[in-house]
Parts: C-alpha cells; structure tokens; sequence
C-alpha cells in the first residue's frame, strides 16, 4: 500500500467521523430548541 493510498483512506476516515459527529449534533435535543419549549408549556399546563 502505497503512501497515497494511505492519505486517501485517512481523509475518508476522517470525513466519515466528521459526517457522523456533525449528524449526532443536528440530532441531539439542545436547551433552545422549539420543541422543548412547547413541551415543557404543555407540561406546566
């Protein structure tokens, strides 16, 4: 395996842990987030 072939798997490697970190974040509930609003108001209803 050659050193180019090498730098093309680590930068799709890379790629791949920067897609799925960047997917969890737009994933994960955040504390201004819309939706928490309205439910902790329907809660305290």
């Amino acid at each position: 395996m050659g050193i180019g072939t090498k730098i093309g798997l680590l930068i799709i490697l890379l790629h791949l842990i920067v897609g799925f970190g960047y997917m969890i974040y737009m994933l994960s509930p955040r504390k201004g987030d819309k939706e928490s609003n309205s439910l902790e108001e329907d809660n305290n209803q």
